[in-house]
């Protein structure tokens, strides 16, 4: 990409921007090599990576980034047999403790299946040493100190420097607090000369003290001297120092081994985290600016919808819709100085570069973009003192460079072109230089004053105009670009507001030619319509939503009707319930007190038991049918009736004949006794010649009470809820008590046991059961549980 464009639209400030998302020295070096790409697969790719990324940095409220060193010195020391510092293993531990933290997350984020596929995979080329960093973390404490349980031996040592220093202090204690020596000592105390212990001596009595000296003070007044008694000592606490110096020597090369036996893993871990690092700075950018991925296309189309400058503060910044390559491949702006025509050719251009460097662009979604092999700028001003080139020199230079290389995988932006000149001239030369581009078929963008530059606009297909908004009334530019409409001058507006007199400006517009007044006359009207319009759909706007404000409190009463009226079906519902209860429970009574009939009678009573239980459960099913509103069982409606058919309301309950032809929703009127009422056809239940329901709803009753009568010793429950399970519940240990059953199984499974455990707490609540227990070997185990009757 051209360097001279990347500078002019600050792309290394939002380079440095991503620098200060990312936390390692690995990571802003990638920031630093970052260039925009110009291979449409490859902008795919990174931009893909960024989404993802930028995903995972919203859900995750904290991605684990520990420390990431750059360890290329430190493994190529380890494969060559250097010993490493204590300082450089740390680091090794810490890189180690990072990749083995980011793969336990990578992993977490991706336990559901896959669902980051490009984190998943940087993942999996994480390597783990946890063994390696315990050693180095066991053996080493900080940057200068090595754990006393680095080694058996080590400790050892440590504890005789510890015992030596010891002696050695308390002889020299001694010493120093004996009155026959307090005389020749400076001070009372111990001191520490080249790695010995020593007192201060006054120099006239040296001699009085056996020992060597080691140093004296600036004045000389004080010597250093290592008194006789303890020089075996000191001499034994040196070694013992060596010893140690030896011992770390020691420790330092084993881990060191650890380490170069996989150098090669952590050179790869080293690069997934650095690449891990960058890529989570991309997307804490994205969520910094709000920015989000532009789709990609090779149509050679670009629209950013309201785009917004990435280095104008959120609050200042005015987004703006720009569209390029479809209807037009040219764009000019006009408009007046500071009115930002030069800040939308820097936006456009500097989102296009971030996209194409995998980086979220400010802009809504709908967004699409092409990718550019080039994109050439030449904006501000260029002059160069030391070349001899003026601000007109310094532009056509760069337009000459950018000429020869331009080609329809191009993307130029031209501020002020044709600015630094003759106008006259430099409206021929802008027109000219646009119309070569554009018949080579390079998108361009260009910002230019002159007015007949609108014209040439308006004339040539491909071309469009447009202008940078600018208010009139207050004199101050509103940044809006509005695409399709030629700039206005403004100038004699702005004069009068500023105090100029009437008759100067009406003396100037005398110089300005007829043509030049009419169509600064046609901008001024299309300006006036196009703010009318502007009002008109704020307006349409406010309308629409005060309209679908309306239509919320709509819904929300109806919604609070439709819970309203739900709360009484429940409440309906637990009456009935409840009488379902109290019902049921009056026949368990009863049924309870006919067991106790005399055994003699035990076939005439079980026709007892059964007439009666019969008659309850009818009883209990035109509760429950009237509480709930629900169809028989057996219930199915008529596919098609005819006048004079003989038909049971079921809702009603009530008989009746059809009197009219059933229409295409399926109601018709029936006769009912006296009455005609419209019912549906869903709702009836045909009746034959005898009045009866037909033959298949007769078949039903029977087989279902050929079951009651012929009851199963076991009933088997797997797969089913509490809930479901409690309803079979109710009638199999009706009916198999009824049929003086003296124990039957129950097979719910083992599964996780919470059937199982729902069930008991019913079992000891259910009047007819005596007692339970676990199934045993044989039965069915745990799965099974055998209730007794009473």
């Amino acid at each position: 990409m051209n360097e001279k464009t990347l500078r002019v639209l600050e792309y290394g400030k939002v380079k440095n921007m991503l620098a200060n998302e990312v936390s390692s020295a690995l990571g802003r070096s990638l920031v630093d090599a970052l260039q925009p790409l110009d291979d449409y697969d490859e902008v795919v790719q990174v931009m893909a990576e960024t989404s993802e990324i930028a995903e995972v940095v919203v859900k995750a409220s904290n991605i684990p980034m520990g420390p990431i060193f750059d360890l290329k010195e430190s493994l190529k020391m380890a494969e060559i047999g250097a010993t490493l510092s204590i300082g450089q293993l740390l680091r090794i531990s810490d890189s180690m403790r990072t990749a083995r933290l980011i793969k336990q997350f990578i992993k977490g984020m991706n336990e559901d299946g896959i669902k980051y596929p490009i984190l998943f995979g940087r993942g999996e080329s994480i390597s783990t040493y946890k063994r390696i960093e315990d050693e180095i973390n066991r053996a080493i404490i900080s940057e200068s100190e090595i754990s006393d349980q680095a080694s058996p031996a080590l400790y050892k040592i440590r504890r005789e420097i510890e015992k030596a220093n010891s002696d050695i202090r308390k002889k020299l204690d001694n010493l120093i607090h004996a009155s026959s020596s307090q005389k020749y000592l400076q001070d009372a105390i111990i001191t520490i000369r080249q790695d010995r212990f020593v007192v201060p001596v006054k120099s006239e009595h040296k001699h009085s003290v056996k020992g060597l000296v080691h140093d004296q003070s600036s004045s000389g007044a004080t010597l250093y001297i290592e008194p006789m008694a303890v020089v075996e000592l000191n001499n034994k606490l040196k070694e013992l120092r060596l010893e140690e110096k030896a011992e770390i020597e020691r420790i330092l090369g084993e881990l060191t081994g650890l380490v170069s036996e996989v150098t090669e893993g952590l050179r790869i871990n080293q690069q997934t985290l650095a690449y891990l690092d960058f890529l989570i700075g991309k997307g804490k950018l994205s969520l910094r600016m709000r920015g989000m991925a532009p789709e990609f296309n090779q149509r050679g189309y670009l629209r950013f919808r309201n785009a917004r400058h990435p280095l104008i503060a959120a609050k200042e910044v005015v987004a703006n819709t720009i569209w390029l390559g479809n209807e037009f491949r040219t764009l000019l702006i006009t408009g007046p100085n500071t009115g930002g025509k030069t800040v939308t050719l820097k936006t456009l251009g500097l989102l296009t570069l971030m996209a194409q460097s995998g980086l979220h662009i400010p802009v809504d979604y709908g967004s699409e973009l092409c990718v550019f092999k080039n994109i050439f700028a030449d904006i501000g001003d260029e002059q160069s003192i030391e070349q001899s080139l003026s601000t007109f020199s310094s532009h056509m230079t760069n337009i000459v460079n950018l000429l020869e290389k331009a080609d329809e995988h191009s993307l130029v932006l031209l501020d002020e072109l044709g600015a630094g000149t003759d106008p006259t001239e430099g409206a021929a030369l802008a027109m000219s230089i646009l119309s070569y581009l554009h018949s080579s078929n390079v998108k361009t963008l260009a910002t230019t004053h002159y007015s007949e530059l609108k014209h040439f606009a308006l004339v040539n297909e491909g071309i469009e105009n447009a202008c940078v908004e600018f208010d009139v009334a207050t004199l101050r530019p509103t940044y809006k670009l509005l695409i399709g409409v030629p700039g206005k001058s403004n100038a004699f507006e702005i004069s009068s507001k500023l105090g100029l007199k009437d008759d100067i400006i009406e003396h100037a517009k005398i110089f300005l030619d007829k043509d030049n007044i009419e169509f600064e006359d046609i901008l001024t009207s299309i300006e006036e319509s196009r703010r009318e319009a502007e009002k008109e759909r704020d307006e349409a706007v406010k309308l629409r939503l005060e309209v679908e404000s309306l239509k919320d409190k709509l819904s929300n009463r109806e919604e609070k009707l439709a819970n309203q009226r739900e709360k009484i079906l429940k409440d309906a519902k637990e009456e009935a319930r409840t009488l379902l209860k109290k019902a049921k429970d009056e026949s368990d009574e009863i049924i309870r007190s006919l067991r106790g009939l005399e055994t003699a009678e035990q076939k005439q009573r079980n026709k007892e038991i059964e007439a009666m239980r019969k008659k309850m459960r009818d009883n209990l099913s035109s509760v429950g049918s009237s509480a709930f509103d629900e169809m028989p069982s057996n219930f199915k409606a008529p596919k098609s009736l005819k006048v004079g058919d003989q038909i049971k309301l079921v809702k009603l309950n009530q008989e009746g004949t059809v009197a009219s032809e059933v229409d295409s929703n399926g109601q018709f009127m029936a006769q009912v006794g006296i009455m005609k009422v419209s019912v549906n056809i869903k709702d009836t239940m045909l009746l034959n010649d005898h009045g009866q329901v037909e033959k298949q709803t007769k078949k039903s009753a029977k087989q279902y009470g050929s079951k009651t009568m012929h009851v199963s010793t076991e009933v088997d429950l797997r797969g089913m809820n509490v809930e479901e399970a409690i309803v079979i519940l109710d009638k199999y240990i009706d009916d198999a008590y009824l049929s003086n059953l003296e124990s039957v199984r129950i097979i719910h499974g083992k599964g996780t046991g919470a059937l199982k455990s729902g069930l008991k707490d019913y079992f000891k609540r259910h009047p007819h059961v005596k007692s339970f227990r676990d199934g045993e070997f044989g039965e069915g185990g745990h799965g099974v549980t055998v209730l007794s009757f009473k």
